[in-house]
């Protein structure tokens, strides 16, 4: 199958954070990188490294506030609003957390990854007549999730949405998959079949994906090409065999425990504060 995906190209980017305030430091800055069509990269870093910056500036959703990006050879920002559009249709883009409606069918969750090559009329007729029915049942199949094809989204678990909002990307009409964080709610066996579904995925259609991981064991033992961030930039960009132990450790200073795949400290596992002094008040 001839590559389908999009390349793209950042050249000295600086992006905010979303929520940020006015004023605030950009979230990326002097961000340099470069992917052939139909690559797979894993995005690995802190928290607060400027993963899901990037994710959101490469899915053209947040505007570059300097240097510039393309995909495809284009420019999205300078496209009229039309062709912007058409070109955002070409992107999927899985949140950490799918945006999946509480009491919609897991089928008709699944099936909206399709939603960008429809029509309004289809569109709003797949809301309730499914129309491809097995191609949903398929896509879940290969997240083990073809048993949950009827059931609501409110009564699945937090690693089953995620996994329906990753069998969405196995139906959309994307040429790139950008993917946020998608093993956080799946213990390591789903984790490994969650990640190697999607590289297969991609394989077979030929799309570009980029995906943010905090499990760095699965990013060095499936994805060909590591790039690792910190404050902001690339700090190295290799493929998996060349990331040894002492970049990761200089790349995880000070977060040594996203490192070992270790929560932060709880807030349970603070110390407590000093008892106040009680103060009663007599009438």
């Amino acid at each position: 199958m001839s590559p389908t995906g999009l390349d793209l190209r950042l050249t000295d980017l600086a992006a905010c954070h979303p929520a940020a305030r006015p004023g605030a430091a950009p979230a990326l800055t002097g961000l340099n990188l470069h992917l052939a069509t139909g690559e797979q990269v894993a995005v690995i870093g802190p928290s607060g490294a400027g993963k899901t910056t990037l994710l959101q500036v490469l899915a053209c959703a947040l505007p570059p506030t300097g240097g510039t990006l393309t995909l495809g050879g284009q420019n999205p920002w300078q496209l009229p609003r039309p062709e912007l559009q058409r070109l955002r249709g070409q992107l999927f883009l899985a949140p950490q957390v799918p945006p999946l409606p509480p009491r919609q069918r897991v089928v008709t969750a699944v099936l909206a990854g399709r939603l960008p090559a429809m029509g309004l009329w289809h569109s709003l007729r797949s809301l309730f007549y499914p129309a491809d029915i097995p191609a949903a049942f398929d896509a879940l199949e290969r997240f083990d999730l073809g048993d949950k094809l009827f059931e609501r989204v409110d009564r699945l678990s937090g690693g089953e949405r995620q996994r329906v909002g990753l069998a969405r990307g196995l139906l959309a009409p994307a040429r790139l998959w950008l993917i946020d964080e998608p093993l956080s709610a799946l213990d390591p066996t789903r984790s490994r079949q969650a990640v190697s579904t999607l590289l297969t995925g991609a394989r077979e259609r030929g799309v570009t994906l980029v995906a943010t991981l905090h499990q760095v064991d699965v990013a060095l033992a499936h994805f060909p090409r590591v790039v690792g961030m910190r404050d902001g930039a690339v700090a190295f960009d290799l493929p998996a065999a060349q990331v040894t132990p002492e970049r990761l450790a200089k790349l995880y200073d000070q977060f040594e425990h996203e490192l070992r795949g270790e929560p932060p400290v709880a807030l349970a596992e603070a110390p407590a504060p000093a008892p106040q002094p009680v103060v009663m008040h007599c009438r």
